[in-house]
């Protein structure tokens, strides 16, 4: 014989009340960026690498997806189409206008912060390109504080 099932009962949820001023407020703090700790891949332990990157929902994230779609545009075809290459060069210069700071050494020094050594960089390892992508993708890491 079966049991009779439970009624689910509904749990009124209190709402997260947000303002408009609490939306740009936290736009203006992904502006700022949050830091990310490149970790190594094989044994999970900190590099020593370290980039401070701007948030999915900041201005500079948003001029730079801007720029992405310029950069396609330009880069297409007659027919309209854009090449594979075109494409990948575009989403990573795109994430590396994302990076607003950073802590990399080549040969015992700091790398000067460019947008050319954040390339280099994002090309040395598709394994940091992809931490750097999924942070920078990740709301999680750009929450605003509770009041």
């Amino acid at each position: 014989m079966r049991e009779p099932r439970a009624k689910a009962v509904a749990v009124p949820l209190q709402p997260t009340v947000i303002g408009l001023d609490d939306v740009l407020g936290n736009v203006a703090d992904q502006d700022r960026g949050r830091e990310l700790m490149v970790i190594d891949p094989w044994t999970g332990q900190p590099t020593g690498m370290r980039f401070r990157i701007a948030g999915p929902d900041s201005d500079v994230q948003h001029r730079a997806r801007i720029q992405m779609m310029d950069e396609l545009a330009e880069a297409a075809r007659p027919d309209g189409t854009v090449s594979a290459e075109a494409r990948e060069t575009a989403r990573i210069n795109c994430l590396a206008k994302c990076v607003l700071l950073m802590e990399v050494e080549e040969e015992g020094k700091p790398l000067a912060l460019s947008h050319k050594n954040i390339i280099r960089i994002l090309r040395a390892g598709t394994w940091i390109q992809a931490q750097v992508d999924a942070f920078a993708g990740d709301r999680r890491h750009y929450a605003p504080e509770r009041r």
